[in-house]
Order: C-alpha cells, then structure tokens, then sequence
C-alpha cells in the first residue's frame, strides 16, 4: 500500500519513472482541471468593454517567436503555431505606422505655428519652406494631414487589437517538467495495482460495469434520464445518491483540515471569463464543449455580455480576483469549492463513455489557489494538491497511477500537468483499464494576465501572482470506480470505504437491503 506519499520531487526521485503506453481510451472530461487548447479563444463572442483588460507580454511573444511556435507545436496547435511570427510581423507594420505618425505629426504642428504666427525666425529649413506658403495652401495641406493621421491611429489600433488577439491564442509555455510527445511519464502507484493491470498483461474479458451493478441494485437510472434530458445524464438514486454527498463531504473535510478555505461560487460566469481561463467554447473539431445561454434581442442591443454555464468552479474561483490586486502578505491564497459542473462533451460516444464515465452536468471538489510569482512557493502549493488527492484515493481504497501528462495533453492554461488514474475493471480488456479522475495544473501568469489580477510588489510595483488547480473530487468517475472496484458478485453488494462511513449512516455494505428482501422473497 502506497499511503505516505510526500512531495512530487521526492516522488519523482524516488521512483524510476518509465514511459506509460498511450491511452486508447478518451481523455477525461468530466473530473480534469484542463480543456483542449487548440480552438480559438476568442472567435465565438466579442469581449465587451466591461471586462478585465489583459495585461499580456507580448514583448516576450515577439523577442522568442521561436519559443512560442515550439510550444504550439509540441501540443499539437498547429494554427496557433504561426501566431507568435505574424505578431513579429504586426509589430514591424506597428512601427512603421508609428513613424509615419509620428512625422505628420511633426509637419501638423509645423503648419499650426505658421498659422498661429506668421513672423517667427527659424533657421529650420522645413519652416523657411512653409513660409512661402500661402495661408489656403497651410490650410489645405492640414486638413490633409488630420485625415491621414486619424487614418494611422485608426491602423495602429487595429494592428494593437490584431497582436492582442493572436497573443491570447497562444497557450502558456509549456514547463521543461512536462514530458515532450504524447507519452506520460508514470511517477508512482497508489494502493496496490491490480495483477491483471501488470505491464504487458491484458485481460481476456472485462469486469462487471458500474452501469450494470448500479442498474442490478437500483441505484443508477440511465433510461429515465434519457428520457427526461437525453444521453449524457443520469439520475443517482437511494444509496447513490447518499454516496455522492458523502464523496463530498470527505473530500471537503480532507481539504479544509490542511487550511483551505471554502467557497459557495456561481455556476454560471460571464464567456469572457472562462475564455480568460483558458476554457475554449469549441474543441479543435469545432464541437460544442461550453453550455452558453441565450440572450434576448434587446440584451443583445444592449451589449449585455453572453454567459455560461462553469465546466468546473476553477473558471468562477478564478474570476473571484479579476481586476483586483492581491496583497503579496496574503499569498498563497487558497480556496476549495464544491459546484455542479457543465460540459457539452458533444464528442465520441463509444464504449469508453458509457454510464457515468462522460457526462454533462456532475458536483465536483475543486481546489484553487494563487501563488507567489516563483517556481519553488507554486511547487509547494502544487505538492500540496498532490498530497490531497492521494490522502483521498489512498483512503478510499481505489487502484490507482500518478502520471506527468506530456505537452500535447495540456489544456491552453497549464505549463505543466499531473493526472492520476483508477483501474475500471469494466475497462480492462478493451480499452486499458486506467481512467483519470483528478488532475492537478500549474498555469504560472496565464490567467492572472488575462483577467488583470495583479499584486503589489517591493518599491510599490505591480506583477502577477501564478494560479495553480487541482480536482479534490469529481463525484461520477469516483463513484463508478468505487461500484466496479467494491462489487462483491457473491452478495450482490459494494463494499463502503471505511472514510465515508459517517456520511453513509455506518453502512458497510451497499444493497444489503435489497440482497435480503431477495432471500426472503426468494427472487
């Protein structure tokens, strides 16, 4: 049993990590920190006026266009990868429009002299030639130029807007930690692995799915929600429905005893700031993946800014300090909440997805924290993250594998990744029988940029804290793996984590009343 697990630099020092096979299985959805980075941020609305003003170094973009382009490669952006040099070129334009401004400008103000006082004495050749001008000439020739320079000014905010724009496409830069290629790299293992996950080994049948133990007692009822909202819903039912408060709680306590702080957040946030956060409307298939809400005509009019609905509460505890400045005496500031959680998930619906595995709306721990702007305090909130979460899998007594994900499985946000998977014994054969159900992400200045979160530095100057994320619990695929690993064929019942016991009335067992309504009724 892998129960004391300390920091991740001690762990990766201590385990030889070696290269995990690729998943053929999809990536999470329903429980990851990270989104799909390879859509545009910003082509599905416009960013209203009301909105924080991103504070981007574009500075940087355009002295390492070299950088940039290798890490928009290195995650599979393709598109994105061409930003960082037509910002080079932008900036050349920039220029040379400033420079022609800056000159008319320079004969502007010449021909206002002139006009203002036709006896001045220079020796200033531009200026003997302008007095030989007449007054309709000077005249003429300055109301020329106050349309060529509101032409330029017109150009230089346009191209501005145009290097802002390809600038907040591009995804953060990518840690040298992170593993290059599509390959993670497995750091550790939590609770024993099972023999039939053993490397090289691939089981000939699947195990008993949480869909059909949770339809067998009673607990999960697909069909009526498929009926009610459609595919990708669910209703949990008696014991599970008990379960997921339970999950929660446990989560919420393990979380706060370490001195996080609770929050209650919205579930619904204006687009531009899930877009400030790195949450794209559309994945790089140009599918639906953000739940937007419709405006009424005269909002619109208005310009009243869209909304949507949170795919996870790291998107509304982000926008907690946007605009705001943070007091560097008060960092790391640490925050966890509990939310239900909307993804249009509008993909593949294949036998990976099936029951709770991929869903649209599901309740999900999330912590979130802002850090000191340097590697070693994010590394320390970050391990901090990474503790939790296997106090949590370690407790309730679910297989699982800690994995550094490589840059192509990065979200637009993380500079670096750390997922950790369950065996799904209804996965094994087919598809692997890992799946992910945390993840933890450091985003460095990403976010705090985008949303003008900043904090006051020595000297009274301004930066920018770092955010880092972590899933303390997504409820379904907990749940799901707690049905298969816990399912006992014999009795017909799931074995309860002694941890959620206080939450579950002090049942050991669930579908013990159903097993016994059974004997007695002999069905």
């Amino acid at each position: 049993m892998n129960r004391g697990v300390s920091c991740l630099r001690c762990r990766s020092a201590r385990v030889k990590a070696h290269l995990v096979p690729p998943r053929t299985f999809a990536s999470s959805s329903s429980s990851s920190s990270s989104t799909t980075s390879s859509a545009p941020i910003l082509s599905s609305y416009k960013r209203p006026s009301t909105a924080p003003k991103p504070i981007l170094d574009i500075k940087h973009i355009r002295l390492n266009p070299e950088l940039y382009e290798r890490t928009c490669m290195e995650r599979n952006n393709l598109r994105q990868a061409q930003h960082p040099h037509r910002i080079v070129g932008l900036h050349a334009e920039w220029q040379a429009l400033t420079r022609s401004g800056r000159s008319n400008r320079e004969r502007s103000n010449l021909l206002r002299r002139q006009l203002a006082n036709p006896a001045t004495s220079s020796d200033d050749g531009d200026l003997e030639a302008v007095r030989r001008m007449s007054r309709e000439e000077i005249q003429d020739e300055a109301r020329r130029l106050k349309l060529e320079l509101s032409g330029i000014s017109d150009e230089e905010s346009r191209v501005l807007a145009a290097m802002e724009e390809l600038a907040l496409e591009i995804p953060n830069l990518t840690s040298d930690e992170t593993p290059k290629g599509h390959e993670p790299v497995l750091l550790s293992y939590i609770n024993d692995a099972p023999p039939e996950a053993a490397e090289g080994r691939t089981p000939k049948h699947d195990g008993p799915s949480h869909v059909q133990i949770g339809t067998e007692l009673g607990i999960l009822d697909f069909a009526a929600a498929a009926t009610a909202s459609g595919w990708g819903w669910y209703y949990l039912v008696g014991e599970a429905a008990q379960l997921e408060q339970a999950l929660i709680q446990y989560a919420l306590a393990v979380v706060t005893r370490h001195g996080w702080t609770q929050v209650s957040p919205p579930t619904m946030v204006y687009s531009h700031i899930g877009a400030a956060c790195g949450f794209q409307p559309r994945d790089q298939n140009g599918e639906q993946q953000v739940y937007t809400l419709s405006q009424p005509q005269d909002e619109v009019d208005r310009g009243v800014p869209e909304m949507c609905l949170t795919g996870t509460s790291e998107i509304s505890l982000a926008g907690m300090k946007a605009a705001a400045t943070i007091h560097t005496d008060d960092l790391p500031l640490k925050r966890v909440a509990v939310s239900r959680c909307y993804r249009a998930e509008a993909g593949a619906r294949g036998a990976d997805t099936k029951g709770l595995y991929r869903v649209h709306e599901f309740s999900k721990v999330e912590m979130f924290a802002w850090t000191p702007p340097d590697e070693d305090s994010a590394q320390d909130v970050l391990d901090e993250m990474l503790d939790m979460q296997t106090e949590i899998l370690s407790s309730l007594g679910l297989p699982a594998r800690v994995l550094a994900m490589p840059a192509q499985d990065l979200g637009a946000s993380a500079t670096r990744k750390i997922d950790m998977e369950v065996w799904f014994p209804s996965r094994a054969a087919r598809l692997g029988g890992w799946g992910e159900v945390s993840s933890a992400s450091l985003c460095t200045d990403y976010q705090t940029r985008r949303l003008a979160t900043r904090m006051r530095l020595a000297g009274d100057k301004m930066g920018f804290p770092w955010t880092a994320n972590g899933t303390a619990l997504a409820v379904p695929r907990v749940l799901a793996a707690l049905l298969e690993n816990g399912w006992d064929e014999e009795t017909g019942t799931v074995h309860i984590p002694e941890c959620l016991r206080p939450w579950m009335d002090g049942k050991v067992k669930m579908g013990l009343g159903r097993h016994r309504r059974q004997r007695m009724t002999g069905t």
